[in-house]
C-alpha cells in the first residue's frame, strides 16, 4: 500500500497570519490535475474510474432512500401529525434547492471531497475545514443513526419464527423506553459487514448496492400497495394537530433522510465522466427519493391514524402485518428492510471514507486516511478506522440523538455549497460549467435560506452538540491541520491563494 501524494515543488512561499491561512484557496485546476495524476500514476495506488451515471445514481439513491421512511417515520409522525408528508416535501424542496447547487459545483470540480472540495476552491481553507468537519459529523453520525434502526426490523424477522433479541441487545444504554439496554448488536453487525464489503473494492460494493436499491424500491412500492387497501381519507383530519410548528420541526429532523444525493459527489474521482454524469445522477436521485418518501408517507397515514405511530417500532412492517395477517409477507418485508438499511450504510460509509481521503491528501487530517490499497483501489485503513468508530457509535447511542445531530451538520454544509455557487457566479463567470443552476443566484440563495430556516427549528440540545463539535474542530484545525496544510506548504506555482 502507498500513500497518494500531491504533485509538489519545493516550498517557496508560506502565507503568514491566521486570516491569510484561513483564506488560502486551492485552485480548481490543481484539484483536477491532482485527481488525474492519482488515477493515472500506477505508483500512487489511485482510485479507479468505474462508475457511470447509472451507478452514481444508485449510490445517491442507496445512501438516501429508506432512511427517513424505514427508520425515523415513527418518530416524525407524532411531531407533525397527518401532515408528516408535508414535512417530507419541505425537507425535499430544501434538499432539491441544494442539490442543483451541488450539481453545478460537481460539474466544475469533478473530484472526491464533495462540499469540502467546493469550499476549498471558492471560500478558502477555513470555511473548507468547517465544511469538512460538518461532513464528518453528517456522514458518520447518519450511518450510525440508520444502523440503529436495524434492530427493530431484525426483531420483526425473528418474531416470525417465535424468537426475539433480548432488550439488553437491541439498544444502547440510557433509552427511556428500554432502561435495560446495553448494546445494539444489530447495528454493530450491519456496520461491520458494510465496512468489510467496502474494503474489498468500490466496484464490488457498487454492484451489491445496486441490487439492494432495487430491493428497497420494491418493498416500498409493495408497502404502498398494501397500505392503500386500508386507506381512509379521514385519517388526515385534522391535518395539522400540532400546527405549522410541528411540521417544520419534523422537516428539520427528517432532513437527514436526504443527505444521500451528495454521496455521489464524493465519487468524483471514481466516475468515468464526472462533469457530465455527476450533475445528472444528483438530480435523478433527488426526484426518485422525494417521490418515494411522499408516496409511502401518504399511504402510511391513510392506513393508520397518526396517534397509532406514537411509540411504534418498525411501523411499516407492523402495518403490513396488521393488514395482511401473513407471516410470509412480514418476513419478506422485514428482511428486505434490513437489506435496505444495509444499502444506506454501505453508501454513506463509502462517502465518509472518500471525504477523509481528500482531506488527508490536503494535509487536513492524518495521512493514514489517504492510504489507498494498490490491490483493491480503496482507502483500506481509513475505511477500517471509520467503520470501527461508527460501529461503536451505533451500538451505544440512541437514534433520536443521532438523527438531529446529523441534520444540523448536513444543513450547514449544504448552506455553504449554495453560497459557493453564488460566489463563483460573480467571481468566476468564465469557468466551464457542465450544468448551471436555473435562475442565476436566486435558487442557491433560496437554498441557503431554506437550510438556515430548518437549522433554526432544531432543538437547543442539538445546537449545543453542534457548537461542541465545532469547538473540537477548531482545536484540531489550529493544532494540526493548518500546520500540515499542503496548500500552505507548496509554492503558488501549484496552488492559488486567491481566485
Amino acid at each position: 500500500m502507498t500513500v497518494s501524494q500531491t504533485p509538489s515543488t519545493p516550498p517557496t512561499h508560506t502565507p503568514t497570519g491566521v486570516l491569510r491561512q484561513l483564506g488560502r484557496r486551492k485552485s480548481i485546476s490543481a484539484m483536477t490535475a491532482e485527481a488525474h495524476t492519482d488515477a493515472q500514476t500506477a505508483q500512487s495506488g489511485g482510485l479507479r474510474r468505474t462508475f457511470g451515471v447509472f451507478q452514481l445514481t444508485m449510490i445517491s439513491v442507496g445512501a438516501t432512500l429508506g432512511t427517513g421512511i424505514l427508520v425515523i417515520l415513527g418518530e416524525a409522525v407524532p411531531v407533525a401529525g397527518p401532515a408528516v408528508w408535508i414535512a417530507f416535501v419541505l425537507a425535499g424542496i430544501t434538499a432539491l434547492l441544494s442539490a442543483v447547487s451541488y450539481a453545478e459545483m460537481a460539474g466544475m470540480v469533478p473530484v472526491s471531497g464533495s462540499s469540502y472540495s467546493y469550499s476549498y476552491a471558492t471560500l478558502g481553507e477555513g470555511v473548507a475545514w468547517v465544511c469538512g468537519w460538518c461532513l464528518v459529523l453528517e456522514y458518520a453520525v447518519s450511518v450510525a443513526a440508520v444502523a440503529v434502526g436495524a434492530a427493530d426490523y431484525v426483531n420483526e424477522t425473528l418474531r416470525v419464527f417465535g424468537l426475539e433479541l433480548p432488550a439488553s441487545l437491541t439498544t444502547g444504554p440510557g433509552l427511556a423506553d428500554n432502561p435495560g439496554g446495553i448494546i445494539n448488536v444489530s447495528a454493530l453487525v450491519v456496520v461491520a459487514l458494510a465496512t468489510v464489503l467496502l474494503m474489498r473494492g468500490a466496484r464490488e460494493s457498487g454492484v451489491v448496492n445496486t441490487i439492494l436499491v432495487f430491493v428497497k424500491l420494491g418493498i416500498l412500492v409493495f408497502f404502498a400497495i398494501v397500505a392503500f387497501t386500508a386507506f381512509k381519507a379521514g385519517n388526515f383530519a385534522p391535518l395539522l394537530p400540532m400546527g405549522a410548528a410541528g411540521v417544520t420541526a419534523a422537516a428539520s429532523s427528517v432532513f437527514f433522510s436526504y443527505i444521500g444525493f451528495d454521496a455521489a459527489s464524493t465519487a468524483g474521482e471514481e466516475a468515468k465522466n464526472p462533469r457530465r454524469d455527476l450533475p445528472r445522477a444528483i438530480i435523478f436521485s433527488m426526484l426518485i427519493v422525494t417521490s418515494m418518501y411522499v408516496l409511502v408517507a401518504v399511504t402510511a397515514i391513510g392506513a393508520r391514524q397518526w396517534q397509532w405511530f406514537e411509540g411504534a417500532h418498525a411501523p411499516l412492517v407492523q402495518i403490513v402485518e396488521e393488514i395482511t395477517g401473513s407471516n410470509i409477507a412480514v418476513l419478506l418485508f422485514a428482511v428486505a428492510a434490513v437489506l435496505a438499511i444495509f444499502s444506506v450504510v454501505i453508501t454513506v460509509l463509502y462517502g465518509q471514507s472518500r471525504i477523509l481521503l481528500t482531506m488527508a491528501r490536503d494535509g487536513m487530517v492524518p495521512k493514514i486516511f489517504g492510504v489507498v490499497s494498490e490491490r483493491t483501489g480503496t482507502p483500506l485503513i481509513g475505511t477500517l478506522i471509520v467503520g470501527g468508530l461508527v460501529a461503536i457509535t451505533a451500538a451505544f447511542i440512541p437514534l433520536g440523538e443521532l438523527a438531529d445531530a446529523t441534520s444540523i451538520g448536513t444543513l450547514f454544509a449544504f448552506c455553504l455549497v449554495n453560497i459557493a455557487v453564488i460566489y463563483l457566479r460573480f467571481k468566476r463567470p468564465d469557468l466551464d460549467r457542465s450544468f448551471k443552476v436555473p435562475f442565476g443566484p436566486v435558487v442557491p440563495a433560496l437554498g441557503a435560506l431554506a437550510c438556515a430556516f430548518l437549522m433554526v427549528n432544531l432543538g437547543g440540545r442539538t445546537w449545543i452538540v453542534f457548537a461542541a463539535w465545532m469547538a473540537v474542530g477548531a482545536v484540531v484545525y489550529f493544532t494540526y491541520s493548518r500546520r500540515h496544510s499542503v496548500v500552505g506548504q507548496l509554492s503558488e506555482t501549484d496552488y492559488q491563494t486567491t481566485l
